[in-house]
């Protein structure tokens, strides 16, 4: 190990990575509820997309080790899957076209080879460094807010609103509850430099909605997006559906 990745060279040991490997796992594991949660909006199998979001960060990643030596995980962003799903998906579904999925997974294989192949070149790198820094940062924050209209709206914190576009939601609802609760539990423990934080208010909020419907306060209600917390099984077989499910008839 010591002889493939360097440590001594790199100011590093064994110890302090394997450390550091946890951490970074448990910050960035929240992508195995997250992702599918939004992709599964665009009409795409919940359960294929949590084996994918799991093999294609472990590629990924795998790929940082092996082949570039970078400490760093990689794993779907967070800003191009609710693109994916509610500015392309979810419209193209309204305008009538039957599983717009496909499509939208064939535009992004197109551009991941396009990528691919600029990333051979200089020309991404020059690409990136002519973009001013005033306009990263506002990408950057663009995505963040849009990320969290997501959220604050599959919480039920915002509804829509024909006369303001959005507005405040029933506060009384169990998803509210439970959301605020989730996100104030997150905001201590990243205070408090809890590693994975944002996987523990997860399973917290989880295992309170799972209380919440025992108890008769949460009903589930698929067609409002109300669904069963409880899980049915612990074990099952990765489901991959969809694998080269692509359309490519624009």
């Amino acid at each position: 190990m010591e002889k493939f990745f360097k440590l001594k060279e790199h100011g590093t040991t064994t110890s302090t990575e394997i450390i550091a490997g946890i951490t970074t796992f448990l910050s960035m594991v929240y992508i195995l509820a997250v992702n599918p949660n939004i992709l599964s909006a665009a009409g795409m199998d919940g359960a294929a997309v949590f084996t994918a979001t799991a093999v294609s960060a472990t590629v990924a990643t795998l790929f940082m080790a092996f082949f570039a030596n970078y400490p760093v995980a990689l794993a779907s962003g967070m800003g191009l899957n609710a693109y994916f799903a509610y500015s392309v998906c979810i419209p193209m579904a309204k305008a009538g076209i039957n599983d717009p999925w496909k499509i939208a997974l064939a535009a992004v294989l197109i551009e991941g080879i396009v990528f691919v192949l600029l990333s051979l070149t200089s020309f991404r790198e020059k690409l990136v460094n002519e973009v001013p820094a005033n306009l990263k940062y506002g990408i950057t924050a663009g995505i963040g807010l849009f990320i969290v209209l997501v959220g604050l709206k599959g919480a039920g914190i915002v509804i829509s609103s024909t006369a303001t576009l959005v507005d405040l939601g029933h506060v009384g609802t169990p998803q509210f509850v439970l959301a605020m609760i989730g996100f104030f539990c997150i905001c201590a423990m990243v205070r408090k430099n809890v590693p994975g934080a944002v996987l523990w208010g997860i399973l917290i909020t989880w295992i309170l909605g799972i209380i919440a419907e025992k108890t008769g306060w949460y009903h589930v209600d698929p067609a409002a997006g109300a669904f069963s917390l409880v899980p049915t099984k612990i074990f099952s077989i990765p489901s991959a559906p969809h694998i080269g499910q692509f359309d490519f008839a624009w």
